[in-house]
């Protein structure tokens, strides 16, 4: 099984997500803009866990030919996809194009590309996506409109796209 824990890391929560599809019996792959984060991240989990287990890459997911090439590298890697976990996420209310570009644009990217890679019409044998979101995607947050406007477009999103390629609705998760 393999896991992709992706987008930036934030420290606790993805480097958690990993260590428990470890301990599961996944692999796991990380996929971070930060190389120093990224190559520190595997490092830990490394020490607990066999290195085979874990792969890092570099990517800017909002760059959607590294995105593409980085679904491209875990698969040839790892042999195929069946978990992912579109995490990436930033708060940057004057650069908010880029903010978009994250925290939305890049997990529709990412949920496309996993159902191409998982959809038992392409070869896959299935999976499940999981497009994490946050609580000011369910509420307003005083001074930080576009970052709202981002995770409510996840959780929008991912409640509208849950009936495609026979994926099943799970607590803002894709069942395939």
């Amino acid at each position: 099984n393999t896991q992709h824990a992706g987008g930036e890391l934030f420290p606790g929560t993805a480097k958690e997500r990993a260590e428990f599809g470890l301990l599961e019996s996944l692999v796991v792959a990380l996929v971070d803009w930060n190389l120093e984060a990224g190559v520190k991240c595997k490092a830990a989990l490394d020490e607990k866990f066999e290195p085979q287990k874990t792969l890092f890459i570099q990517c800017d997911v909002a760059d959607q030919e590294q995105l593409r090439d980085t679904f491209r590298k875990v698969v040839d890697h790892f042999g195929k996809l069946d978990i992912l976990v579109n995490n990436a996420g930033v708060n940057n209310e004057k650069n908010w194009e880029k903010t978009l570009q994250i925290n939305l644009v890049s997990v529709i990217s990412g949920t496309y590309l996993g159902l191409d890679y998982m959809s038992k019409q392409n070869g896959g044998e299935g999976g499940i996506i999981i497009n994490m979101s946050s609580l000011a995607g369910l509420m307003p947050v005083a001074q930080q409109p576009v970052y709202c406007a981002s995770k409510h477009g996840i959780i929008g999103f991912t409640r509208s796209a849950a009936p495609f390629d026979d994926c099943q609705w799970i607590n803002n998760t894709h069942r395939g």
